[in-house]
């Protein structure tokens, strides 16, 4: 599966990250919905991080994870603005 950021950087999900980090990309996607502000969204990913896959232990960030749950924070900033916009 291919994910294109906003701003134009593509990633193969499966040849540009790790098991692990796939593991906390899933429920990254999972919480890019649900989260209620960018900081939920930021904690559970931290959180993630820490538990690491089947509680193997932290899970070190790569530059391609930070690039793309950046922009998994900005999706989750502009919902939750909708939300709040639709709300008035």
């Amino acid at each position: 599966m291919l994910y294109t950021t906003r701003k134009g950087e593509s990633f193969d999900l499966v040849e540009d990250f790790s098991s692990p980090e796939r593991h906390v990309l899933q429920k990254l996607l999972l919480w890019k919905e649900l989260a209620l502000s960018v900081e939920e969204f930021r904690r559970k990913k931290q959180e993630a991080l820490a538990k690491g896959w089947g509680d193997s232990g932290p899970i070190p960030e790569s530059r391609n994870l930070q690039v793309l749950t950046q922009d998994l924070e900005e999706e989750v900033a502009r919902r939750v603005q909708g939300e709040k916009q639709g709300k008035r």
